[in-house]
């Protein structure tokens, strides 16, 4: 089986597994083939931990889960120096940032310093503990959560911590035959007949799949339309004047990067050897969202970052 096949065969085994879920498990694994960090966001118990771990069950790699608390530590995170004893000497014991999927649970929970941390490895891919430096492993992929229901006590994350996820994306509640179906698959698992996946996708299979994601054909129009469509968050004026008054600030051109990548990776699921525009458009909410800093009088009129990525979708010439 060839490495698309696989990815394939693990993107149904995942749709079987988290039912009602299927954009979520497409963004998961278009973060995988991309290289890049979800920030996913959802009510409790719409299936975010299970995505991750199911994936963590399928791929080769470990899984580390890590519960942000208002009192959690930067060391608690990254790790830390240990002194022992019977050498008389610092030993670095590293944190749970150190394994290839990371479930950064309700990362708003915790302070500053500790989402500085965990952005950091993500950014940089490796931890700094005194005057050493620690890489991180080579697959490295961190799914961050929000809970967008309860506000007090949390700590926002930074428009400029925001823009090192490669997507954001909202996790909506399941349609009632999916229900039917989650109730199902519960019972199954209880009684353990739940289903395994098939087969498990070796490191060097994702790192090989990377490169052909990178290698897929992409059109100078539908390069063009990926920049404008960035450029145009800057000067919404140009293409409409509700644009123009609706952002305060633009994209950065990590939003170019990342809308390029996720495109790529969206045709390549699709089994394509080649981008198009509709791949661009299908990603653009997700890579857009949290990139985008809202007028005064675009929240007065109830407008969201969605709305307006609508709005150049429709403004912006796809060709």
């Amino acid at each position: 089986m060839d490495i698309r096949n696989q990815f394939q065969t693990l993107q149904e085994w995942l749709s079987s597994q988290i039912i009602g879920q299927e954009a979520l498990v497409n963004r998961i694994l278009i973060a995988l083939l991309a290289d890049g960090h979800l920030l996913v966001e959802g009510a409790p118990g719409l299936a975010k931990t299970k995505a991750i771990k199911a994936l963590s069950e399928a791929i080769e790699g470990n899984f580390q889960r890590i519960q942000f608390t208002p009192d959690l530590l930067p060391a608690d995170v990254t790790g830390t120096d240990v002194y022992r004893p019977e050498t008389a000497e610092f030993q670095f014991q590293p944190g749970p940032v150190f394994h290839n999927l990371v479930l950064a649970d309700e990362i708003n929970r915790a302070p500053a310093k500790v989402q500085s941390a965990l952005l950091e490895a993500m950014a940089e891919r490796q931890v700094s503990v005194g005057r050493n430096t620690y890489k991180l492993p080579q697959l490295f992929l961190v799914m961050a959560t929000q809970n967008p229901i309860e506000q007090e006590g949390t700590y926002p994350l930074p428009e400029a911590q925001l823009d090192r996820f490669l997507m954001h994306v909202n996790v909506p509640y399941p349609q009632a035959d999916a229900e039917a179906k989650i109730l199902r698959l519960v019972r199954g698992e209880a009684s353990g007949t739940e289903a395994a996946p098939r087969a498990i996708i070796a490191q060097e299979a994702i790192f090989a799949a990377r490169k052909q994601v990178l290698d897929l054909h992409m059109v100078e129009a539908v390069e063009n339309y990926v920049v404008q469509l960035v450029v145009a968050t800057r000067n919404g004026a140009k293409y409409d004047s509700e644009l123009g008054s609706w952002l305060d600030f633009g994209a950065s051109p990590r939003a170019t990067i990342a809308l390029d990548r996720c495109a790529r990776a969206n045709a390549w699921l699709a089994g394509r050897d080649y981008v198009t525009p509709d791949d661009v458009m299908q990603v653009a909410p997700d890579v857009l969202r949290h990139r985008l800093i809202l007028s005064f009088a675009a929240e007065a009129e109830g407008i969201d970052a969605d709305a307006v990525t609508q709005r150049l979708l429709q403004k912006v010439p796809a060709v």
